[in-house]
Parts: C-alpha cells; structure tokens; sequence
C-alpha cells in the first residue's frame, strides 16, 4: 500500500497536489484530523485501497501536533509512505489569498493575514522537517503539478532522493533548499547576445561554460563538497537532499551546473532536476500561481 502525506502552509499548492492525486486514481481525504490517520489507512488497507493521498494541515487544530508521532506508526503499517510538504514565502502567500479573497483558516477576528501566516508558519516548522519540502514561491500550477508527478513516479527504495534545483538569486532563494551554492561569479553567457535567449540545457550555453576552466573547478568544487557529506545526510535518515544552485536570473550558469552535477551523481543515488527559472519565465507570460 502506498501513502502519500500532503502537508504545508495554507494558500501553497495543497488542492493542486491533491487534483494530481486523485487524477491519478489515488483515493483522496482532505483536512484529516491528524489521530486518524492510522484508522483511516487500515481501514483503506482492509477495503483493499492501494494508493492513498491523504492531506493533514493546520485546519486539524491541535490535532496536527500529533502527526510525527503517526507518521512513525505509518511507517511500519504501509510498504511505501510518502512525505509532501509545501511552502512559500509570505509575500506569495498574501498575493495569492488577495487575488482568490479567500479567508486564511487561522485569521480570525483580530489577528491579520500576515499574523496568521506566521503563526501556522510556527505551529508547522516542525512537521515541515518531515517530508520532501517544496517551495511554491515562483511556481505556476501546472509546473506544480509536474513536480508533484516526478515525486510519485520515484521507484519505492530505501536511501535518499538528491536533488539538484537551478534559481536566480533575483528572485530570491528558494526555503526548501539544505545546500546553496553562489555561482554568480562565474562568466555569464547572458552577455553574449547569441547565448542570452537560450539555457544552460542549449548546446551553445553548454560549450560556452564547458570551454571556461573557472567553470570547471566550480562545478568540481561543488561535486566533490556534495560526495564528501553525501554519507553523513544517508546516515542521518533524510529522504530527500536538495542541492540549489544559484545564478544572477536562474537561466544559464546555475542550470548547466545544475544538470552537469545530476549526471555525476546518477549512478549512485536516486537523482532529480528542478530548474526553477522555467517555471519564473512561464509565470512572466500566464498569472495562475499555485494555490
């Protein structure tokens, strides 16, 4: 039986994954009073329910206090439990319950929404360390919902997930990154007139950065830091690494390290790419952030 938790900061991206779910033909509860989750799966589990999505956020109350302690007997009722939690920063927040004038479930009479944003921001810092975080800041639905079918797509192994995200520092730095690295002092192919509309993914940006030895030891200076303290984070438990990569607009430089130090690491653990500038230059052309 699989489990797939949806957790996180109201206004983030919630309802979008839970669609993608249950599009999926996942069997979907939403705003599930944390100290039930055990029945509810081994009831699904005796009904005979495969996959199961199941989202439990700060609508429960004091109820969500009590999720670590059920996602640890979950572990050891489900083959595969699965961990989504998503956030995004507070401007984004606030933009997007203006836009849909949706009223915030901790924002009652005399507390605001930027009060009440940090408040459930508190109440689920903890939990937050539980699953796979995704930040939402930049990102448009449907890029959402691509990240959250990459997740359920990952083959059901023991071990750690690494993940390396691309960003432009103009956009700010993304809260679901462990690992940040600057390369903005690296040449940038966005003053090649030629190689400024393209990508780091593009051949020309590719044999720009590859020709250029400070590119080089960067790249392995960054490989090398990751294979050193890749066993501490294994040993540790974590289920998820994620390496962000950082350049000026997120475009070029941070993109073609990004996949150059994916490809290093594929033979050894499971590996993603998330480049978080498509998903900034899709938004520059369509409104509809993640709610």
């Amino acid at each position: 039986m699989q489990i797939i938790l949806i957790s996180g900061l109201s206004g983030s991206g919630k309802s979008v994954a839970l669609n993608v779910l249950e599009d999926a033909s996942y069997y979907v509860v939403d705003n599930l009073p944390a100290t039930l989750l055990p029945q509810l799966v081994a009831y699904l589990r005796d009904a005979g329910y495969r996959r199961v999505a199941v989202a439990v956020d700060v609508r429960s109350g004091a109820n969500i206090a009590a999720l670590p302690q059920q996602v640890d007997q979950l572990r050891g009722m489900v083959d595969d439990l699965r961990f989504i939690f998503l956030e995004a920063r507070d401007d984004a927040l606030i933009a997007r319950f203006s836009e849909t004038r949706r009223k915030h479930p901790l924002a009652q009479e005399g507390v605001s929404l930027e009060e009440a944003i940090r408040q459930e921001r508190d109440l689920l810092s903890e939990i937050a360390e539980l699953g796979h975080r995704v930040d939402t800041s930049e990102l448009q639905a449907n890029t959402l919902r691509a990240w959250v079918k990459d997740f359920v797509d990952i083959e059901a192994t023991e071990g750690l997930t690494l993940m390396f995200q691309s960003f432009g520092f103009k956009y700010g730095i993304p809260l679901d990154a462990d690992l940040v690295f600057d390369v903005r002092c690296l040449p940038n192919p966005h003053y090649d007139l030629r190689l400024r509309p393209l990508t780091g993914r593009d051949q020309p940006v590719i044999d720009f950065l590859a020709g250029v030895p400070e590119v080089g030891r960067m790249a392995e200076d960054i490989r090398r830091f990751v294979d050193t303290w890749l066993p501490a984070y294994v040993r540790d438990n974590r289920s998820y690494l994620t390496v962000a990569i950082g350049c000026t607009g997120g475009k070029h430089r941070s993109v073609y390290l990004a996949e150059w130090l994916a490809e290093r690491f594929r033979d050894r653990v499971r590996v993603l790419v998330r480049h978080r500038s498509a998903a900034r230059r899709a938004s520059d052309t369509a409104g509809n952030g993640a709610q």
